[in-house]
């Protein structure tokens, strides 16, 4: 679980570089480390996300450091964990990261993670470190139990321009959710502020709390079943990532009263209204982007797992029918006709 460190620069703080600044607190780890962070994107000023590790903060700045969970000593060591690669080339990958899998090691988890493969399948000495030795190549994660398309950089300068995109909103994430409820608009949009929750810290919440970090989330609905006994109907939506948040999507649509179905953190229902699942039923299930080296456009999509497909077609003799949006993607996931 990752720590938050919250700061207000004083008066003695003020004129400061960001990286120094953050170095000298306690909590916070080296002046090097702290850069890192700051590149990363874990470090936000007055509530927005600064990757500029040369800011000079002024008196009254509220600065805020999401911490990296503890890794345990040692490098990340190569394990033969598949990788259901898309794309691939000198500079970055892009793959499918199935369900159940951990992206990097952390407290609970030290092997048998995504960097864990990663090492194995490109060397130590052939992905980047931006985000720290612990998390080789990781350019942003997907929630354990979250399958789909993600990306990794071999290098460091792929890594911070592959960051750049997503912090430009120009790396466009597609993800494909199934929701509980009759969602009656056909597309809408979630902008919120998302920070840790202050009654239970393994969860995030909606917040207006001046350090809670942006987060905003569009949607459009793909088809709409009807409701029966034990349930409340589901709608199936396509949901696009314009920032990168901790379970934002997850936290998102429980705010707007139509929780995730099978989702064991933010959900609700039993066993039968959740379809048999055990995780929440969210895929990563198409990503563009502009190649930050060769100039390429690149466009990978990829169909839903087993879980996912078999509860939708669970539901198909309840459907109402599908959007206009529905009836163009629908049929890319590998999903009943």
């Amino acid at each position: 679980m990752s720590a938050d460190i919250r700061l207000l620069v004083t008066e003695e703080g003020a004129g400061t570089r960001l990286d120094a600044f953050l170095g000298a607190q306690p909590g916070c780890p080296s002046r090097s480390a702290c850069a890192r962070l700051v590149e990363a994107g874990a470090v936000a000023v007055n509530g927005e996300v600064c990757t500029s590790k040369k800011l000079v903060l002024a008196s009254g700045d509220r600065v805020e450091v999401e911490l990296p969970d503890d890794p345990e000593p040692g490098a990340v060591v190569p394990e033969a964990i598949p990788l259901d690669i898309r794309y691939e080339d000198d500079y970055l990958i892009v793959l499918s990261k199935q369900r159940g899998l951990v992206c990097h090691p952390a407290h609970g988890h030290n092997s048998g993670t995504l960097a864990n493969a990663l090492v194995y399948h490109c060397g130590i000495d052939h992905l980047g470190t931006v985000q720290g030795e612990d998390r080789p190549g990781i350019v942003h994660r997907l929630d354990r139990d979250t399958s789909g398309l993600m990306l990794a950089a071999k290098d460091d300068d792929t890594q911070r321009a592959l960051q750049d995109l997503i912090r430009l909103r120009t790396l466009d994430r597609r993800y494909i959710a199934l929701a509980h409820g009759y969602i009656a608009m056909d597309e809408g949009t979630v902008n919120t502020g998302i920070a840790r929750s202050t009654r239970d810290r393994v969860k995030m919440a909606v917040s207006d709390d001046p350090f809670a970090r942006q987060a905003i989330t569009t949607f459009r609905v793909l088809e709409r079943f009807e409701a029966r006994r034990g349930d409340e109907g589901y709608t199936l939506v396509e949901c696009h990532l314009y920032t990168g948040r901790t379970h934002q999507i997850r936290v998102h649509m429980r705010h707007i009263n139509h929780a995730l179905v099978g989702d064991p953190l933010y959900g609700r229902g039993g066993e039968r209204a959740n379809l048999g699942l055990t995780r929440q039923f969210l895929h990563s299930w198409r990503v563009r982007f502009t190649h930050p080296v060769t100039g390429e456009d690149i466009e990978c999509r990829d169909e839903l797992p087993w879980d996912l497909a078999a509860a939708l077609e669970e539901l198909a003799d309840r459907s109402m029918g599908r959007t206009e949006a529905g009836e163009r993607i629908v049929g890319q996931l590998g999903l009943y006709l």
